[in-house]
């Protein structure tokens, strides 16, 4: 008589467990037999790479904000060195063509004036060299701020697996020029209201002599010392202004609380971002370029140890040669310094907003479907996702 308590062992590989079906679709069913070798099942789905770009889509950590802008540079060459190449070059050659010809003739107005009109005309010519030269400040000016909304938007498009070229990219920058225009305007005229303030003031306490002296001194050094740190407060705090201005659409005064308000909580750590990049891209220009121009100087003396005119070509050339490495360095310098500022935007939604949730939602959309731009403003889904998310803390992060 059979055990009206007995039942199969669970771990039978015939006997499938509780709640679940065999192969075949029905409890105890074999498998179904191959039909020309191959097996009946639903089509795969598509799914969309682990890591689809540049980063991988989740909060990023230290090492990869440090290398990831470099590999910016690798991924798409044309694109960012290109623009980098391009934008530095023509501010250079214009500078050279500006200043160098309006300072050839107002030099050579002083050599022809009469003696009784030497003074006048010297300071004219002055007046009138320092006056060309704000025309390439202001091209400098929208040049890097052309330059880091091109390498924004490639580091936002990289991180989703696209790679637009140079064209492209310049064409959508173009939109939001002006504002970055401003920006830059704006910080760089804050600094130097802030450099002039602390020079007036010292210039003021030098003309008072006597024990003014001293506190020029103490002001100079504490001013100075107060400016930097100040300049690297205001900076770190508006570190992400660009990539607002260029990815969200945002004006300058939104993009300006927008970045106070994200890098809140990440003070230290996107200054030590952005100073561990600056030192290693200038340690790295100095070891070459120091040895060139120790090179440079061992060369003139060896070619021209009698201040010959003819012996000037070769030393020219030498010049130009150095002046072009020091262009493609500072290429380089520019396109990882913006890069290393976009991905510190991203980070800092992917942690405080939930970005890498849409990052990721975008890039699992079947190809040939409408996806809304991930960049723009934060949506509720997002926000709430992100705030289910372990803290830094938490043994689950």
């Amino acid at each position: 008589m059979t055990d009206p308590d007995w039942h199969p062992p669970t771990n039978s590989p015939d006997v499938p467990r509780y709640g679940e079906y065999a192969q075949g679709g029905t409890p105890g069913a074999p498998p179904p037999a191959p039909v020309g070798g191959y097996t009946p099942g639903p089509p795969p789905a598509w799914t969309p790479p682990p890591k689809p770009g540049l980063i991988p889509l989740r909060p990023l950590g230290f090492g990869t904000l440090l290398g990831a802008p470099f590999q910016v540079l690798r991924r798409n060459p044309k694109a960012t060195f290109g623009s980098a190449l391009i934008v530095q070059g023509a501010t250079l050659l214009i500078t050279l063509l500006v200043v160098g010809v309006v300072s050839f003739f107002a030099l050579s107005r002083v050599a022809s004036a009469p003696i009784d009109e030497q003074d006048a005309v010297e300071a004219g010519a002055i007046l009138t060299i320092v006056l060309s030269a704000l025309v390439p400040v202001a091209l400098a000016i929208v040049a890097s701020a052309l330059l880091q909304g091109v390498i924004v938007l490639e580091v936002s498009r990289a991180t989703l697996g696209e790679k637009l070229r140079l064209g492209t990219l310049w064409r959508r920058v173009g939109r939001r020029v002006w504002p970055l225009v401003g920006w830059t305007l704006l910080l760089s005229g804050a600094l130097l209201v802030g450099v002039l303030l602390i020079g007036g003031l010292v210039f003021v306490c030098v003309l008072l002599g006597g024990g003014w002296i001293a506190l020029a001194v103490i002001v100079g050094v504490f001013g100075g010392l107060g400016l930097v740190a100040l300049g690297a407060w205001v900076s770190t705090k508006t570190a992400v202004v660009p990539s607002l201005i260029v990815l969200e659409r945002l004006s300058i005064r939104q993009s300006i609380r927008r970045s106070w308000s994200l890098t809140g909580g990440f003070f230290w750590r996107t200054l030590g971002v952005l100073l561990l990049i600056s030192v290693i891209v200038n340690v790295v220009a100095q070891v070459i370029t120091t040895p060139l121009s120790i090179l440079f100087s061992v060369v003139l003396s060896l070619i021209d140890p009698n201040a010959a005119f003819e012996s000037y070509i070769p030393a020219g050339v030498l010049y130009i040669l150095t002046l072009l490495i020091g262009l493609v360095i500072g290429a380089v310098t520019a396109v990882v310094q913006s890069a290393a500022v976009a991905l510190i935007y991203i980070d800092l939604r992917m942690r405080k907003e939930g970005l890498d949730l849409e990052l990721q939602r975008f890039v699992e959309a079947a190809p040939g479907t409408e996806a809304t731009d991930p960049y723009l403003a934060h949506t509720a889904p997002a926000a709430a996702d992100a705030a289910t998310r372990p803290g830094p803390g938490s043994p689950w992060a």
